[in-house]
Formats: C-alpha cells, structure tokens, sequence
C-alpha cells in the first residue's frame, strides 16, 4: 500500500534521507517537507510540539520556513543508519542550523540538533514514518524547569 502522494524528492536509501530534508527545508515549502513522510506520520519538534499527520507537518514546518526560518541553512553532519529488516530503518543525523531570526526580528546564533528519523520502504523510496528533533547543548546533561527552562549539567567540577 502506498502511504504518501508523489513527492517532490524521492529517497533511494535510508541514508539519504537526511539530505532529502535538508534539500526540501530549503524550498521554504512546508508540503516539500511533508511529502517525505507517510501520510500518518508523526513528528515531534525540539520544544516537544507533536504534529500527528502529513498536514500538520506541512503546515507547521510552512509557518515556520517563511518566518523565523525563512533565512535558515540546515546542513546534515554525521549520519547513522540501522536497518530494521529490509523494510524498516532508523536514521541519525546531526544538523547544523543557521540563519534564525528571533522573536525581536534580530539574527540568533547558530544552533546543532540531532533528528531520528524511522524510515519505511515503500514503492516510491523512504518515507518517515516519525521524526524527533533535539537540539544539542553543549556541557549540559538534562533539562532543569525552576521558574525558568533551562539546560543544566549536574557532574562535579
């Protein structure tokens, strides 16, 4: 069964895909973003939003492609890839994100995150079936919410 529409980019290995993204997150077009994933999928960004289908991830990564990321460079890094059988996989990548506009309208400093993405084969190529994105904080450990949210490292020094 076929789980999504023609897509703009067809992704021939597990590994590519991480690239796929990054080339449809620079189309500034949100359904570019959509098309690589199953039309159920889910994607769960880095402040924990939970978008549960193909539309709602378009619609979410649109917003934000033409707004604060509308001048953003998304750059794969390293890449693992797990095969799950022959029809399944769980990709890794860490991206390098720059260009961000903060709420102010002035330019944010650069960011790292590490997207996982499950990956299924289907007739036209890779599809997510999920996606979660993390950002990186360097020299932290966990997540701290006292008054504020912040990133915090508990190791001796």
């Amino acid at each position: 069964m076929e789980r999504r529409p023609d897509a703009v980019l067809t992704v021939a290995t597990p590994a590519d895909f991480p690239h796929a993204f990054a080339k449809a997150w620079h189309t500034r077009n949100g359904a570019a973003i959509a098309a690589l994933f199953a039309a159920d999928a889910d994607f769960v960004n880095v402040t924990g939003l939970w978008w549960r289908n193909r539309n709602a991830i378009a619609k979410a990564h649109d917003y934000a492609l033409k707004s604060f990321f509308a001048q953003t460079t998304l750059t794969p890094g390293v890449i693992t890839t797990r095969m799950l059988g022959a029809e399944h996989a769980v990709v890794h990548c860490r991206f390098h994100l720059a260009g961000q506009t903060a709420p102010d309208g002035s330019p944010a400093k650069d960011r790292s995150t590490i997207l996982v993405f499950v990956l299924e084969h289907t007739p036209s190529g890779w599809v997510a079936v999920t996606a979660q994105n993390t950002d990186v904080v360097p020299g932290k450990e966990t997540l701290l919410n006292a008054e504020t949210f912040q990133p915090v490292d508990y190791r001796p020094r």
